[in-house]
Order: C-alpha cells, then structure tokens, then sequence
C-alpha cells in the first residue's frame, strides 16, 4: 500500500543529503548511461559488419588463381594457373551433395558500353544463372539469366541499377540493345545490390556467350560456391572449412602445384571470415559490458556509502523507533525503499539520457562499420532490473546494521 508519510520523510532525509545525493545520484546516472551508450554501439558495429557480409552471400567460398611460386615435378616456377569449365564441372559433380548454390565465371574488367550517345566503362561477368543468389543481387526489372540462355549462348545482358541511370537516365531499358566493344546484347532486366553503386556498377550476360564473344574459349577467371548451411552455425563454419580445404587440395592436383604453393590458389572461405568478425564482435560487446557494469557498481558504493551516512544520522530516531515497538523488517524497508529510489531515479534518468543520444546520434554517424546504434528493449530491460538489484544491494547492509542498533544505544547517540 502506499505510505504518502514514509515517502515524506524519504524526500525529507534526502533533503538533508542534497550533495551526498546528488553526487550519488550522477555517479548512478553516469554508469547507466555510459552502459547504454557502449551497448548501442557495439549493437550499431555488429549491424555494420553484418551490412558488410550482406554484399555477398556469408556461406560462399570463392576460388582464384595466380602464379605458381615453387617448382613442383619439374615443372618450373612461375606458370600461370588457368581454370576452364572442365575444371568447374567436375568440381560442381565432386562436392554436389554440399552444394547450394554454383556459378564460374568469365570476365572483362573494363568494357566499354555504349547505349546511343551515353557510354562507360564497366565490368562485365559472364556467369552462370545462380551467380545472383552468390551476390545476393535483387531484381527490380525484368529478370535475370537463365539456363536457356546459356545452352543458346543468348545475346543478352543484365545490368546494374547504376549502369541503367548512367547510360538510359529515366529511360526504361528493357528490351533495349547496349553495345559491349561492337557486340549488341539485349538488356533483360535490372538489378539492385546490397553493395552499393560499386556493385551495380556491373553487368552480367550467360557464361558461354561471354567466352565466344570474347575469345575466352573454355576459360574461366574464377569459381565461386556456396554451401548447404545446417542449423548449428559452429557446424556451418566447420563444413565450409573442410570443403575449402578438399577443394583446394584436389585443385592443386589437377593443376600440378605444389601442395604448399600459397600463391598458385586461392580459396576463400566467407563464412570462416564472418566467424572471425562476429566473434571479434562477442568480444567487444563483453568489454563493454565489463566497463559499464564496472562504472555502474562505482555508482552503487556511492549509494551505500550515502545510506550508511544517512543510517548514521539518523540512529537516535531509529532508536526511538524501535522502542516504540517498530520492527527490524520495517527499519530494513525504510532504508532500502530510501536506496532503491534513489538507484532507480538516477539510473532511469541515465538510461532515457542515452536511448535519447542514441536515438539523436545514430542516423548521424556515416560509416560503413557502425550502422543504426541503438539499445533494444530487452537489454533495455535487463538494466532495469540491475538497477533494482543494485538498488537493493546498495541498501541491505546499512539496512542491516540499522536493524541491530539496540533502543539503550541509540539514544544515546549525539
């Protein structure tokens, strides 16, 4: 029920206590605060690392190659690997059953494309028709390549939004033909991708039509794979680790490297790197809360140290008190509603503080590592609830130590 007269002499001891409070109080907000302004961020990092894996699919391993850098079975140094689609097909047959998605490709870095008197430089990849799952590529016009496309060797082309504005402007450009060095391909559909204008800036037709129309014969400049993810994460990481690993080892054999020649193939794992980063992301978030938790219990002695002041000046009416008959339950409860109250004014009063700052500074901040900081209700609520356990434990030992004082000597006290 509510006592309207012991929240009057709450206010009144309070009162009395206006440094020692307040001073307590700040200490309380500013660890709260603090708390809540480290977790937005270590929310807005891991929302930007995330945005950064987005580009691409997060379970895709892609395969590249170089020059060799070690003699191996006599052939020499130096040799320039080359895959070709034989390559990409018997891998594809090998590793099918953890497969989900597949796609070599063969490109040309910068192409001159023309579309009446507007023309650019782009890249151009010939792939195949699951390379738009692998680059988590959307369609907002149209469609994308198709496997009829790539039996019939079609003439058409797939651009990115960033190509569709500089070369048509508000023009639309399906079934309007671009000319890539001379050669004319029909645009089928327009894409958008979570990469930005750098990833839009390119444009896809059929494998095979790339490598005719382009002398790339049965080359291919690299493979990119992504895998089947089983429900365990942990499990994921390791199934693309083991994959990477037996692809690159039955690549070297096919292509005479030396089993440690670093440099002749590339395989790269995504997944294995999104580990890395999200891991490294658990480990900041823990150091964040380590530091607000630790200025937040800085706040808390303040607010014991302020109870055992106030349970100290006011020993000759705890006294009294008891000699009325008032008993230890109620002194304890005087204190700790006096503790509590001021915890859990002070901390509100950070934790709105730094949801506000979050709330202001967050579509602020430009940059592609920290996106959208911000507390969400959940951790919102857990430091509500730390709040009043600090609260708590802040007043229970002065509680305590009030609830023994002995009537006689108390009122003896000056």
């Amino acid at each position: 029920m509510f006592d309207i007269e012991r929240w009057q002499e709450i206010f009144e001891t309070l009162r009395k206590n206006k440094l020692q409070t307040f001073l307590t109080g700040l200490s309380v907000a500013s660890g709260i605060f603090i708390l809540v302004v480290l977790l937005g961020f270590s929310s807005g990092i891991q929302n930007g690392v995330k945005s950064q894996f987005e580009k691409d699919a997060t379970n895709q391993i892609n395969i590249w190659t170089g020059r060799t850098t070690k003699e191996y079975k006599g052939l020499n140094p130096g040799r320039y690997i080359q895959l070709k689609n034989s390559d990409f097909s018997k891998l594809s047959n090998e590793y099918a059953d953890y497969i989900e998605y597949k796609s070599s490709n063969y490109m040309i870095w910068r192409a001159l494309v023309n579309y009446g008197k507007e023309s650019n430089n782009y890249r151009i990849w010939g792939s195949l028709p699951d390379y738009q799952f692998i680059e988590n590529s959307d369609i907002v016009e149209g469609r994308f390549i198709n496997e009829s496309d790539v039996n019939n060797s079609s003439k058409v082309a797939v651009i990115g939004n960033k190509v569709k504005l500089d070369l048509f402007k508000s023009e639309d450009p399906l079934g309007k033909y671009v000319s890539v060095y001379g050669i004319n391909f029909k645009v089928i559909g327009v894409y958008t991708d979570p990469g930005g204008e750098d990833e839009e800036s390119q444009i896809y037709i059929p494998l095979t039509t790339a490598q005719k129309s382009f002398n790339g014969g049965d080359r291919i400049n690299n493979m990119s794979y992504t895998i089947k993810m089983p429900e365990n994460f942990d499990q994921g990481v390791e199934l693309s680790q083991n994959i990477a690993l037996a692809i690159e080892s039955d690549l070297k054999q096919m292509q005479m490297v030396a089993p440690d020649d670093i440099g002749a193939i590339r395989v790269n794992n995504e997944l294995e790197q999104a580990q890395r980063y999200y891991s490294l992301i658990d480990a900041i978030k823990l150091i964040f809360w380590f530091v607000g938790i630790g200025t937040i219990i800085a706040g808390v002695v303040g607010v014991g140290n302020i109870m055992l002041i106030i349970v100290k000046e006011r020993t000759k009416e705890i006294g009294i008190r008891k000699a009325l008959g008032a008993q230890p339950m109620s002194i304890v409860g005087m204190i700790l509603q006096e503790a509590i109250f001021v915890t859990m004014f002070s901390g509100m009063f950070g934790l709105i503080l730094g949801l506000a700052l979050l709330e202001v500074v967050g579509p602020l901040i430009k940059n592609d590592y920290i996106k959208n900081p911000q507390v969400d209700f959940n951790t919102a609520l857990i430091t509500v609830f730390i709040l009043v356990f600090a609260g708590a434990l802040a007043g229970f030992f002065p509680a305590y130590r009030a609830a023994k004082i002995r009537p006689i000597i108390a009122l003896r006290d000056e």
